[in-house]
């Protein structure tokens, strides 16, 4: 086939693609209409209240009930409720109620606008939804605003879902030389997100050689919303909260003082806001897939990021399954229910179907989470870090002296090969390392032991 059959047949399947995608989505814009009346309906019945969503735009006026105070502090607008509960509003992301039906995309594009969202007005207005979440949380307004149930009705209820310490991450310790005493220096990973800290401590972990072991603690934590550890129904899952709670359970608990950090994903982030805030502590990072996009000039970040991520396509099905957890709330609740909420189910399906001869720590950590967390932690931390990361990498470039490095598989459909490059355009002395024939999730799984040999010699350059 000649190079002008073979262009002429990839611009029919882009074409094919486009107007295939166009329909579904079409069709799945009325669907999440209807579910969005459908959970108000189901949501009273099994918790006696009406609960809110962000399909609505509306917006509730700081000040109005006399109940939200704005102020400004270090340059930042902090909402505050009865002075018990205080929200950065720069660490929610407008993707949460900003997201255009495909129609109102394609009508925009007509018009000749770009169909994104404006940037959040300079004023003091905050979502309803926010509020009302808020509200539920500290118990305010009588009846009216309830405290979510934790867990809720569309939640799984067994006990690693939901463990009895809620002010902790789980935490899975390793090495050190036993006793758990603090060692000069440790080790922290970080998984991405729909996952758990299975996705280390069942691959990399088993290969770290007992001389790394002896002089090294290795961390290992689910976060925020996900594994074994808190679901809280009230988070909005930010940024700030989760490396509060990764300073909580594993830095200020275990007495870490000086660490290396490994990522993958969406942990890349977290990853990088850690370094920027223990700048003297941390020795290396390994960042694995980092889902980093340079925002062009005159683009809205989160929107941008969201469109990238999420580009409405039904091929290839990664591309599908994100756009699908991406724009649809309560679609993506739907899928939360039918896989996590009966994530034991299934479990045990696929062990009896496998005759018990393949693990199952990816599906344990892809079930264990609620929609609550996963649609936050998606929009709040992967849309919403859109323009954060930049000045992370700017402090990691020109504050921290501590090693770089960044693997990427190079058939990665989810996160491009340009995020990790991205990265080193970004800090000239990070190492990019593309692994031919590997993707997002098989960079790491499938080859741990090299993975955990390279990750000893850049933990020893720093000795």
């Amino acid at each position: 086939m000649g190079a002008a059959a073979r262009s002429a047949l990839a611009s029919a399947g882009r074409a094919a693609n486009e107007a295939v995608s166009l329909v579904v989505f079409v069709l799945l814009d009325a669907l999440e209409v209807l579910l969005c009346v459908v959970y108000k309906v189901a949501d009273y019945v099994a918790e006696g209240a009406w609960r809110p969503c962000y399909c609505s735009r509306s917006s509730a006026a700081a000040g109005a009930t006399g109940k939200i105070v704005v102020s400004e502090r270090g340059g930042s607008k902090v909402v505050s409720m009865l002075s018990s509960t205080k929200l950065h509003l720069e660490d929610i992301s407008d993707t949460l109620y900003a997201r255009p039906s495909v129609l109102a995309c394609a009508a925009a594009s007509a018009s000749g606008s770009s169909g994104a969202s404006p940037r959040r007005p300079a004023g003091v207005a905050v979502h309803s939804t926010i509020v009302q979440m808020l509200r539920g949380k500290i118990g305010v307004g009588g009846g009216k605003h309830r405290p979510y149930p934790s867990p809720r009705w569309s939640d799984c209820h067994c006990a690693n879902c939901n463990p009895a310490d809620t002010g902790r991450l789980f935490v899975h310790v390793e090495g050190g030389g036993g006793g758990g005493a603090a060692t000069e220096e440790d080790v922290l990973f970080i998984h991405g997100f729909v996952s758990s800290s299975g996705f280390w401590t069942e691959t990399v972990l088993p290969h770290v050689s007992p001389s790394a072991r002896s002089r090294r603690r290795l961390f290992a934590v689910d976060l925020l919303g996900f594994g074994r550890s808190p679901k809280p129904a009230d988070s909005l899952y930010t940024l700030r909260e989760h490396v509060e709670m990764i300073e909580r359970s594993v830095i200020e608990r275990h007495g870490v003082r000086s660490f290396h950090i490994v990522a993958h994903s969406l942990g890349s982030i977290l990853a990088l806001a850690l370094a920027v805030k223990y700048p003297a502590a941390v020795r290396s990072l390994t960042l694995v897939a980092p889902p980093y996009f340079p925002v062009p000039r005159g683009e809205v970040g989160t929107q941008y990021v969201l469109r990238t991520v999420a580009p409405r396509r039904v091929w290839p099905p990664i591309a599908f399954g994100a756009s699908v957890a991406c724009w649809y709330e309560h679609l993506s609740r739907t899928v939360s229910i039918v896989l996590c909420k009966h994530h034991r189910l299934w479990e045990l399906a696929f062990r009896v179907f496998t005759l018990y001869r393949v693990r199952t720590y990816l599906m344990d950590g892809f079930f264990c989470h609620t929609h609550i967390a996963s649609w936050h932690t998606l929009h709040n931390i992967i849309c919403g870090s859109a323009g954060k990361i930049d000045k992370c990498l700017e402090v990691v470039r020109d504050q921290l002296t501590c090693d770089v490095t960044v693997y990427h598989g190079g058939d990665d459909e989810l996160l491009p090969v340009q995020c990790s490059h991205a990265v080193k355009a970004k800090v000239p002395r990070a190492q990019v390392r593309v692994i031919d024939g590997k993707d997002h999730v098989t960079i790491v799984v499938g080859r741990q032991k090299d993975l955990a040999r390279e990750l000893e010699e850049i933990w020893d350059r720093r000795r």
